[in-house]
């Protein structure tokens, strides 16, 4: 008979909120199940370790017209899935939830708690402050805080990956005129170093490990590499990184001490080398909102011109606010000094960016706007003037995430780029648009 219902579950269709049944064409008696008796079932098959039969029941819930009903489906599959862990597969549904119930505090909660036993818990944070951008009542937001105090508990190993097709205008960021001032006269540039368009695949992915050492520690290792590759392999620019260092809890702040290295190739030949000592910090300034901030030096070594090695240092700052359940804002600075054998490359660099998102249904809509500026030391021997250069840049982004295939969905981006420069050789502009996947939370 329960095969029977659930048949007639899954039959349904969104339009039923009631189920009526009869065992054989010729009996009378019948069997109507509302959505209350729906959960009753599910609930006994989950009881009896049926789960195939529980998820049967739950995923026809979730097609019903009330929108209760349908998500009170989805977040019971959620919490069976997470006891399963499928945790990508609960993720998903929690935000589905969101996406038609942005004040549904306790699924965001959940969706938090979530991401931390994911590793995601810079997510799991701007959750939290999503939750604290609306109203709560006073013992909710005791509970956000005492969940903010503690994300502790990290996933012990994990890693994501990000793929995109991507057309850029100008894939060498090189100039677009034909010749090139210098001291002694114009230049004629050759065709690899004037602006080139392609088409390519763009590949970020990045994987860690965690060994806990008490209650407020960790070790953490991190290898991340990307990728920007083209049919014209010459453009092709891979970077290789790893990092580890302890992570520490003091108070309110979140403190990241590492020592990392990286090696960057463009085309076929290796590019630079870097070692670099990093500490990272983050601190709640409000209940809505997060400063973070990260202090680096490198040593670098440029193998293609080495009066490009020396050091670079840098440090930047980032507020970032929830402005309610549905969207958030932040500001970036970051500033720049890089002091090499040369003091023509020699520089200092100063940005500013803004940027917000915002949740529209099941599509997550981001922008970003960036100002920057870079003065060189000296002006190089060849060139009349001392590099003095403006960039702006502009990105629009939006994720479709009701359309999802094991917690990655389809993501198009279309990014705008100037840099002004008395110098043509850095004198360029580009467009890029990506289409590719990400994960769907």
């Amino acid at each position: 008979m329960i095969d029977l219902l659930v048949a007639a579950a899954v039959a349904a269709g969104p339009g039923t909120s009631a189920i009526r049944i009869s065992p054989t064409r010729n009996d009378d008696r019948s069997v109507t199940l509302t959505p209350a008796d729906m959960f009753a079932l599910a609930d006994s098959a989950q009881h009896k370790d049926d789960t195939g039969t529980a998820e049967a029941i739950y995923r026809a819930l979730a097609t019903n017209p009330e929108l209760e009903i349908r998500n009170e489906a989805r977040f019971r599959l959620a919490r069976m899935f997470e006891k399963e862990r499928r945790l990508t597969e609960s993720a998903v549904l929690l935000r589905s939830i969101l996406d038609e119930q942005p004040s549904a505090q306790r699924v965001r909660l959940e969706l938090a708690d979530l991401l931390v036993k994911m590793g995601d818990e810079a997510a799991a944070r701007r959750e939290l402050r999503a939750v604290r951008a609306g109203p709560l009542p006073a013992e909710v937001a005791q509970q956000v805080d005492r969940f903010s105090e503690a994300l502790r508990a990290r996933k012990p190993m994990g890693g994501t990956i990000d793929v995109a097709v991507a057309s850029d205008s100008n894939v060498n960021r090189a100039t677009r005129s034909d010749t090139l001032g210098t001291v002694i006269g114009d230049f004629t540039l050759d065709k690899d170093a004037r602006a080139q368009s392609g088409r390519g695949i763009a590949v970020q992915g990045q994987s860690y490990g965690r060994i806990a050492f008490g209650r407020d520690a960790n070790l953490l290792g991190t290898l991340s590499a990307s990728a920007n590759l083209y049919r014209k392999s010459r453009f092709n620019d891979v970077s290789l990184g790893a990092s580890f260092g302890p992570e520490l809890t003091v108070g309110s702040f979140q403190l990241h001490p590492s020592v990392g290295g990286s090696r960057r190739w463009y085309g076929h030949d290796p590019f630079t080398d870097a070692a670099s000592l990093q500490l990272d910090a983050a601190h709640p300034i409000a209940a809505t909102a997060q400063i973070h901030g990260s202090l680096a030096a490198s040593r670098i070594w440029n193998h293609l011109n080495s009066l490009e090695s020396g050091h670079s240092y840098s440090g930047s700052m980032t507020v970032e606010a929830a402005l309610s359940e549905t969207s958030g804002c932040g500001i970036t600075l970051t500033g720049i000094r890089q002091s090499l054998e040369d003091p023509g490359y020699s520089d200092v660099t100063g940005e500013v960016s803004l940027f917000g998102w915002h949740e529209a249904g099941r599509l997550t809509l981001s922008s970003a706007l960036t100002f920057g500026r870079l003065v060189a030391d000296q002006r190089l021997a060849l060139y009349p003037v001392k590099r003095d250069d403006t960039l702006y840049r502009a990105t629009l982004a939006a994720t479709a995430r009701q359309v999802q295939f094991r917690g990655f969905a389809p993501t198009m981006s279309l990014t705008w780029e100037r840099n002004r420069s008395p110098i043509e050789i850095y004198d360029y502009g580009r467009t890029v648009f990506n289409m590719g996947v990400v994960r769907a939370f």
